[in-house]
């Protein structure tokens, strides 16, 4: 299969679809890779890397989207980008199309046969494509949140940790999945209170098993959540519903009741977001406030470190992207019900069920498209 790896180009989006290694791993493996020419430079991974691995470099997006029979990526593409994908061309990459209208009609319009990592299943449950940037995003909001804090950036003016003789912050981390639980790896060493709020009471028995007394567990009800919010110096908003959009838990009434200068870091924001006020700011302009209450809410958080999110993340993905290639998209899927899932729209229709009630589209079973 000849595969494609364009530049990123959404605002400070420098990760990059495939390292050179995962590209040797494919040529290796009888592929042919086409990479545009810079895809890689911000990270370390020059032109030249991908050419001693047997990369053809080319100059512009338009020629990876023109010749490619898969297209790797990293983000969502941008609206000139699915402008260009063609009629059962294959998309691989970060989708979130449930709080993203626009993208998903340009998807359906293409005729493109997109994979979103973020719905991709794993044998044991989770989501394994997901996870690595989960992970990363999970440990960068709390660092994300403790820079906040500071003074100078809207902040109460609180050190997360305390020293001798003050009090730490009160960090709260609303959902215990994979982000939650980073979160409150990274809060807990920093020195800070942590409570972390779930639904699951399953998932709140691991967490305490695995952190014991130095953090609390508590289970998710509206009274909790206001309980513990209002009194938090810095609320962790790591809510997921695979391939659905973020509840909305906490409303703006319980916000404009927390203390000035606290801080919100909403992780969710790929999927809309689970702050009512919560709204999509960049790596340039990251923060905003709103009654006092400083919002964190950039939409791509391991866009920050793209090095290690570009090695994390091929880590997780080349073991689907080789199947695809090797396969086929409708053969891999057959085989594998773990890449299934991962379908969201496929020859125009969405096939991920979540996707469809989020934007009030028809409903396609993925299993019906891979039939046929």
């Amino acid at each position: 299969m000849l595969i494609g790896v364009p530049k990123e180009i959404k605002n400070f989006e420098y990760r990059v679809g495939l390292v050179p290694s995962s590209v040797r791993e494919l040529i290796t493996n009888g592929h042919q890779v086409l990479i545009e020419k810079g895809a890689g430079d911000k990270i370390g991974f020059e032109d030249n890397a991908y050419k001693l691995v047997g990369a053809r470099i080319v100059d512009t997006a338009q020629e990876i989207y023109s010749q490619a029979e898969m297209v790797i990526k990293v983000k969502e593409p941008q609206p000139q980008e699915c402008r260009m994908l063609r009629e059962n061309q294959i998309l691989f990459t970060y989708l979130h199309l449930a709080p993203d209208p626009e993208q998903a009609k340009l998807l359906q319009e293409s005729g493109c046969i997109a994979i979103a990592y973020e719905t991709v299943t794993g044998p044991h449950g989770g989501l394994p494509l997901l996870a690595p940037m989960s992970e990363v995003a999970g440990r960068m909001a709390i660092q994300a949140g403790a820079n906040s804090l500071e003074i100078k950036n809207g902040g109460r003016g609180i050190l997360l940790g305390g020293v001798p003789g003050v009090a730490p912050a009160k960090v709260v981390v609303i959902g215990g999945g994979v982000v939650g639980t980073n979160s409150v790896r990274v809060a807990m060493g920093m020195g800070a209170h942590v409570v972390v709020i779930d639904k699951s009471l399953e998932r709140l028995y691991h967490l305490d098993l695995q952190f014991g007394s130095k953090i609390n567990t508590v289970f998710s009800t509206t009274d909790s959540i206001e309980e513990h919010v209002l009194s938090a110096d810095l609320v962790i908003g790591a809510v997921l519903i695979p391939g659905a959009s973020a509840p909305r838990l906490v409303t703006k009434s319980m916000l404009s009741r927390m203390r000035n200068g606290s801080v919100i870091v909403d992780v969710s924001i790929d999927q809309g977001g689970c702050f009512e006020t919560s709204r999509p700011t960049t790596h340039e302009n990251p923060t905003y406030i709103i009654d006092g209450v400083v919002h964190y809410c950039v939409a791509n958080m391991p866009g920050a470190v793209p090095r290690t999110s570009t090695f994390a993340l091929n880590n997780a993905t080349l073991p689907f992207v080789l199947m695809l290639a090797k396969e086929g998209y409708k053969n891999a899927m057959r085989r594998n019900h773990h890449l299934l899932h991962g379908l969201n729209v496929c020859q125009g229709k969405i096939t991920y069920k979540a996707v469809a009630e989020a934007l009030h589209q028809p409903y396609t079973p993925a299993e019906t498209m891979i039939a046929a």
